[in-house]
């Protein structure tokens, strides 16, 4: 594995590659019409994968209307209920590889993570790179809008992952990635049970056990515009025990 502390040299965006980028939402409604179009506005290489768990809000609907009117560059799936991100992500990411797409974006659907920060997460998916990692603690990156207590359970979680799985990786519990398909198809998705926190630390952890080169790219991560955080203590307390159980497992 390679690990960089920042982007690699830029160049200008290929448009002839294809870029599927899932987003997995749960009560979104009043996020969901902005992140796509901003998404979309990067070219027509960009497409978006929008999994929904039923939300109640009406996010399913929104989602419907936004595929009407960018037929062919959005697509939705629709889950029974709500069984947490991880099982979103994964049937997101199933669904992507089954198009054969060359390169799978994840991101949150809340504009936390900016959706112009793809292009650079992208461009640095180069020859000798399978994932990139958009990482908020290394030099550039930041956290804007959180309060200092759950800045500090981030970063000490993210450092607490690294230390145990042996991993020179700054931002483990980061959700905004670009994978290679052959990388993501790589990890065994359906062996993977794990949620929130520890699903983004393990995704990337099988990576790095299979030999994936990653490149970590600074990004500035914003609280969300609207709605409310899914992130709990339960979330949290599952993280800080699983990673053993990976580490083990390993």
């Amino acid at each position: 594995m390679t690990s960089r502390p920042l982007a690699v040299p830029g160049r200008p965006h290929d448009v002839s590659r294809q870029v599927l980028v899932v987003i997995p939402t749960y009560n979104e409604r009043e996020n969901l019409p902005e992140v796509v179009r901003q998404v979309l506005g990067l070219g027509d290489a960009y497409g978006v994968l929008i999994v929904d768990d039923d939300s109640p809000d009406g996010t399913g609907q929104a989602a419907d209307k936004l595929a009407r009117f960018n037929q062919g560059r959005v697509d939705v799936l629709h889950r029974p209920g709500k069984s947490g991100l991880g099982r979103a992500y994964i049937a997101g990411f199933q669904r992507a590889l089954a198009t054969g797409v060359p390169i799978v974006a994840q991101m949150d659907a809340d504009l936390s993570h900016q959706p112009s920060d793809l292009e650079r997460l992208v461009a640095a998916l180069g020859e000798d790179v399978d994932l990139v990692l958009g990482s908020r603690y290394i030099p550039g990156g930041a956290t804007v809008g959180w309060p200092w207590h759950r800045r500090l359970i981030s970063r000490a979680g993210g450092t607490y992952a690294g230390l145990v799985l042996g991993v020179p990786i700054r931002d483990l519990t980061g959700g905004f990635k670009v994978w290679r398909r052959e990388t993501l198809d790589a990890i065994d998705l359906p062996a993977i049970a794990s949620d929130g926190y520890s699903f983004q630390i393990e995704t990337t952890y099988r990576a790095v056990r299979n030999g994936a080169r990653i490149a970590q790219v600074p990004i500035v991560f914003q609280d969300r515009v609207a709605g409310k955080s899914k992130l709990s203590r339960r979330v949290v307390a599952e993280a800080a025990f699983k990673v053993w159980r990976f580490r083990l497992n390993g």
